[in-house]
């Protein structure tokens, strides 16, 4: 899987933050600072749904 990190990343080395990997037909989502750890995944439209759901608030 190809792992993207958050545009929002934070500050000092932009490891503070989540990375997101298409795993079709999921979406595939673990904590950068510790890469090695739980992976959640969840379907594709699940996780769109819930991201939309957060641009509304």
């Amino acid at each position: 899987m190809t792992w993207k990190k958050s545009s929002y990343s934070g500050g000092g080395q932009g490891d503070a933050c989540v990375e997101v990997a298409h795993h079709h037909p999921h979406l595939a989502i673990r904590d950068s600072k510790a890469p090695d750890r739980a992976t959640l995944t969840f379907p594709a439209d699940t996780f769109v749904a819930f991201l939309d759901g957060l641009k509304e608030r």
